[in-house]
C-alpha cells in the first residue's frame, strides 16, 4: 500500500469510509459514516414493560429469597456477593493438558465464579442508584479482586456487568459477575501485549498519552471532541477506535494498574462516573439502556505490571433508537468490526 498522501486532516473521516486503529488491542475497525443516512427496514426489538417491584418473591437474587440450589439469601441491605450457583469455572478442576499433534490442544481451566448483587432493590439499575450506594459496589469489586487474585492459581480477575435482556442478562435484578481464572483471557491479553510494548518504548502508559491527546488536543485531533465528561479523578469518553455505536470508556487520570490502587476519593470518583455515564445512556433513547461493561486491569500473576492503566469499558448494542440494535454479523464475523455512526457523532449525542 502507498500512504504517500498521509495527512493529519481528520476531517476526511466525516465523509469517507475508513479504518481506525485500536492501539490497545492491535486491531482495526471499519467506519462507514455515509451509511448512517440509510433507511432502516430490519428487526425492531419489542420493549418489555419495566414494571418491576422493589422485591420480587420469585427472584433468586432478591434478599431473603431461596436460590435455585436451595440456599437462602440473607436479608442484605446493600451489596451482597456469593459464589455463582451455575459458575462457568470450577475451583476443584484438576490440572491437565491434552494434545494430539499440532492441531488438537486443550487445557483444563480452574477458576471461580462470583455474583455481586448491587442492591436489594429489584427495581433499580445503576443509573437509578445513589453514588454512595454505587461506591459500595466499587468497594466490593476491590475486595473481590484482592481476595480472588490472592489465590495461587488465579492469574486474572474479570469483573463485568450485563444489563438488559438483549445482552443475555438472565435476571433483571441489578447485579454483575466476577470470573477469576488460571489463564489471562484473550481480550485482556491483547491489551497486556499492547500496553507493555508502549511502556517499553515510552516509559509511560498508553492510556496516559491517549488521555492527554483527548483532553488537550494533538496535531489533527480536536481537544475534547470525544470526551463526554470528567470529574476530578476520571474521564469518560467515546474512544477513537470504538466498535459499538455508543461504546465508551471510563479512564482514571492517574495511571493505576489495578482498582486496588485507588484512593478513597478515586473510588468515589469511579462510582460517580459509573452513574453519570449510565444516566446519559438512559437519556439518549429514553429507555433503560442495555450494555455489557467490565474492568480491564493488570493480571494477578505476581508481576508488578507498570505498563497497565486500568479502565472500564461499555459495549451497548443500541444503534438508532430504543428498538434498533447493531448486529455483529456477516462482514463483522468474517472480516473485522464495522460501524456507521462515527465515534465523534456518538459522543455529541451522548453529551446531549
Amino acid at each position: 500500500m502507498d500512504f504517500a498522501l498521509r495527512t493529519d486532516d481528520f476531517a476526511l473521516l466525516n465523509d469517507y469510509p475508513h479504518r481506525r486503529y485500536n492501539p490497545l488491542t492491535d486491531s482495526w475497525v471499519l467506519v462507514s459514516p455515509h451509511r448512517a443516512k440509510r433507511p432502516w427496514q430490519g428487526q425492531v426489538e419489542k420493549l418489555a414493560p419495566d414494571t418491576r417491584p422493589a422485591h420480587d418473591p420469585d427472584c433468586y437474587l432478591c434478599a431473603g429469597n431461596v436460590r435455585a440450589n436451595g440456599e437462602q439469601n440473607p436479608p442484605y441491605e446493600d451489596v451482597y456477593v456469593f459464589d455463582n450457583d451455575f459458575a462457568s469455572l470450577l475451583e476443584d478442576t484438576p490440572s491437565a493438558e491434552l494434545q494430539t499433534g499440532d492441531l488438537f490442544l486443550a487445557r483444563l481451566e480452574r477458576g471461580v465464579g462470583r455474583v455481586i448483587c448491587f442492591s436489594p432493590r429489584h427495581d433499580l439499575t445503576i443509573p437509578d442508584m445513589e453514588v454512595g450506594a454505587i461506591r459500595k459496589v466499587v468497594d466490593a469489586w476491590v475486595t473481590e479482586y484482592e481476595v480472588l487474585g490472592a489465590k495461587s492459581f488465579v492469574n486474572y480477575v474479570q469483573i463485568f456487568e450485563n444489563k438488559g435482556a438483549v445482552m443475555g442478562c438472565s435476571n433483571p435484578h441489578p447485579h454483575g459477575q466476577i470470573w477469576a481464572q488460571e489463564s489471562i483471557p484473550d481480550e485482556p491479553l491483547k491489551k497486556q501485549h499492547a500496553q507493555l510494548k508502549y511502556w517499553d518504548l515510552h516509559s509511560k502508559t498508553l492510556l496516559s498519552d491517549y488521555l492527554d491527546a483527548e483532553l488537550n488536543g494533538a496535531p489533527g485531533v480536536t481537544a475534547r471532541e470525544r470526551v463526554l465528561f470528567e470529574n476530578e479523578q476520571f474521564v469518560a469518553l467515546v474512544p477513537f477506535w470504538a466498535v459499538w455505536p455508543f461504546e465508551a470508556m471510563i479512564v482514571p487520570k492517574r495511571p493505576m494498574a489495578r482498582i486496588s490502587e485507588m484512593t478513597h476519593a478515586e473510588r468515589d470518583g469511579l462510582a460517580d462516573a459509573y452513574k453519570q455515564l449510565t444516566v446519559r445512556y438512559d437519556a439518549l433513547f429514553q429507555t433503560s439502556f442495555p450494555y455489557s461493561a467490565g474492568i480491564h486491569q493488570a493480571p494477578t500473576d505476581g508481576i508488578d505490571h507498570p505498563e497497565w492503566h486500568f479502565h472500564m469499558v461499555f459495549y451497548p448494542p443500541l444503534l438508532r433508537s430504543a428498538t434498533v440494535k447493531k448486529f455483529m454479523v456477516g462482514y463483522e464475523m468474517l472480516a473485522n468490526p464495522q460501524r456507521d455512526i462515527t465515534p465523534e457523532k456518538a459522543a455529541e449525542l451522548l453529551r446531549g
